[in-house]
């Protein structure tokens, strides 16, 4: 099992200062199969939840031939910004609060002096009944220590609402994906029964997925962040999904 960075997390480095730091959708699964193609990979199980569930959509989608088997939490995430241009009810824009914080530049300010608290709140409203201890919180935490962390995280989310460009030689990529393509290969998506943060409807997402499909409701109060607070299922899912 590989369990990698995405780019602005943990160790991960630029070359070069001159490099676009780039958050959009696609530029983060280009990273994933150039990973795949350095260790000399060309299928495997791609899983993942929230950015690493989006990545894992798109990876399915555009290079299904590198995709044995996916497993997604919360299904079906692939977006673009002109989809994120049509309003939500007041209800769910409030879920998003952080969003529109980030397309300010307080709020990049904001994310930069408290990176550590805005992460702990996140966790706490997005999994309500995880109690997780802040040894448990510090693990994950290290991987924001990272140079271009805030830069990768602001322009991934002024992207998507259409507040920051993405660049050019992934606009036939973004074109595509922006149709919603179809996801043919044998998938397993997760949601737990206590998940605090926006996440589509199954019933909504199933038709995306054309090949071997199943969904599978965690229960037990699991919130957002599925892998790590109901590990055991997690695992499972790649397992049966690798032997669809």
């Amino acid at each position: 099992m590989i369990i990698p960075y995405l780019r602005g997390y943990g160790a991960t480095r630029f070359l070069s200062q001159e490099t676009v730091r780039n958050g959009q959708q696609s530029a983060l699964a280009v990273d994933m199969i150039a990973l795949l193609d350095a260790l000399g990979i060309q299928r495997a199980v791609i899983a993942g939840y929230d950015w690493g569930a989006r990545t894992a959509n798109i990876m399915a989608a555009l290079w299904p031939e590198r995709c044995k088997a996916l497993v997604s939490v919360s299904g079906y995430l692939i977006g673009s910004p002109e989809a994120n241009k049509v309003p939500l009810p007041p209800r769910a824009e409030l879920a998003w609060w952080y969003q529109f914080y980030f397309a300010t530049s307080r709020g990049r300010a904001g994310y930069e002096a408290y990176r550590r608290d805005f992460a702990k709140l996140i966790w706490q409203t997005a999994s309500p009944r995880w109690d997780f201890d802040d040894a448990t919180f510090e693990r994950s935490a290290q991987a924001f220590d990272n140079p271009d962390h805030v830069s990768i995280v602001i322009h991934n989310y002024r992207w998507r609402i259409g507040l920051a460009q993405g660049e050019q030689q992934y606009d036939e990529l973004e074109q595509r994906l922006a149709e919603a393509p179809s996801i043919r290969v044998p998938t397993i998506t997760l949601e737990g029964d206590a998940n605090g943060a926006p996440h589509p409807d199954p019933a909504s997402y199933a038709g995306r997925f054309t090949g071997r499909y199943a969904h599978r409701l965690i229960k037990g109060g699991i919130g957002h962040n599925l892998p790590q607070e109901a590990p055991r299922e997690f695992a499972q899912a790649v397992i049966d999904a690798d032997a669809a």
